[in-house]
């Protein structure tokens, strides 16, 4: 039987801080999330889909020179909102954390992987996250519960025909801590709508998902059509010490969770991308292992198993932990009295 984290959050794995900014009302529906890591956490990230709006991740290839990642920002606004992780690198800058690369301790690159979603015109035109965000959602970051559902990232999302979001979860797994955060803003269903049950139901953890019984009836749905630019962003957390190769791997898996949850998954108007995060706290078992055996390869495979399981149910905790978004249902509101 898998068992969550204390929080049933990424921020089970020690040292990970996530915070949110967003803007609602008066024209606007957007934000951002930022994920702090812990000194010398290696990072890396998979990036699947048609139209992914990233930054700074050929930095995360293997062969690549910088191991370590100060921040991740996830942020709405399309190709826009990008420039809410200027603002993450200045506040990292300001506090002397970064690559050094002068004599000062204040001489520093603040290393920020960053990806996108698609919200546009969720608020008026124009209105989409900047700098400013993304140094408010840093100052925002913290342990403890994260706050799902239209925050941050996650304020102006949709999944298919419902409204999406933020959702996160957790899994213990041999002695190791695996966490994920999604913003869930995909193309492609979550849900089969003849039924109410989302697609990764199956994966629920000690009744999670806080329902008293899935639903058996079809949807009946307003006439609002949902955008089909979305894209799906998210991080994986794990307190192993893994090499950029094996974080990748990580992030690989967490994709299949992706796809378990959302149908079609990675399609031409996603950018679905996920990054991963090892704070390296705890060291993998040596030796090559076998099939089944208890080798390096054995547990780092426990631990892709782990990603794509949490990814998954994260993704279904950002769809049911939503509110409508600018005339798009929630499940709450699609199927009522679901959820306790």
């Amino acid at each position: 039987m898998a068992r969550t984290g204390p929080l049933n959050a990424i921020t089970d794995v020690a040292g990970v801080l996530v915070g949110h900014h967003e803007r609602t009302g008066r024209g606007w529906a957007t934000g951002t999330t930022v994920l702090l890591a812990p000194e010398s956490t290696t990072g890396a990230v998979d990036q699947r889909g048609g139209a992914p709006g990233t930054r700074e991740t050929n930095l995360l290839e293997p062969e690549n020179l910088v191991r370590y990642v100060d921040a991740v920002c996830l942020s709405g606004g399309s190709a826009y909102g990008l420039a809410a992780a200027d603002g993450v690198v200045r506040w990292l800058g300001e506090r002397g954390r970064g690559l050094p690369v002068g004599q000062q301790p204040h001489e520093v690159v603040p290393i920020v992987p960053a990806a996108v979603l698609f919200d546009l015109p969720r608020g008026d035109w124009g209105n989409r996250p900047d700098a400013a965000f993304g140094h408010a959602a840093c100052a925002a970051a913290a342990g403890g519960p994260v706050p799902q559902g239209n925050v941050g990232a996650g304020t102006g999302a949709t999944v298919g025909s419902l409204s999406g979001g933020i959702g996160t979860a957790s899994e213990q797994v041999d002695g190791f801590v695996v966490g994920a955060l999604a913003a869930v803003n995909a193309a492609g269903e979550a849900v089969d709508l003849e039924t109410g049950r989302p697609y990764a139901a199956d994966h629920e953890v000690d009744g999670e998902f806080g329902v008293t019984a899935w639903p058996d009836r079809p949807a009946v749905l307003p006439g609002t059509e949902a955008p089909r630019l979305n894209t799906t962003i998210g991080v994986v957390a794990v307190d192993a010490a893994l090499s950029k190769a094996e974080c990748r791997r990580l992030a690989v898996a967490a994709q299949d969770g992706l796809a378990r949850a959302v149908r079609p998954a990675h399609t031409m108007f996603d950018g679905d991308t996920v990054f991963v995060m090892a704070t390296g706290e705890r060291e993998l078992p040596e030796g090559a292992g076998v099939v089944g055996g208890a080798g390096r390869a054995a547990a780092l495979d426990a631990l892709c198993s782990a990603s794509a399981r949490v990814f998954a149910r994260a993704m279904v905790h950002g769809l049911l932990r939503t509110g409508p978004t600018s005339g798009v249902p929630a499940y709450a509101e699609v199927w009522p009295g679901v959820l306790r």
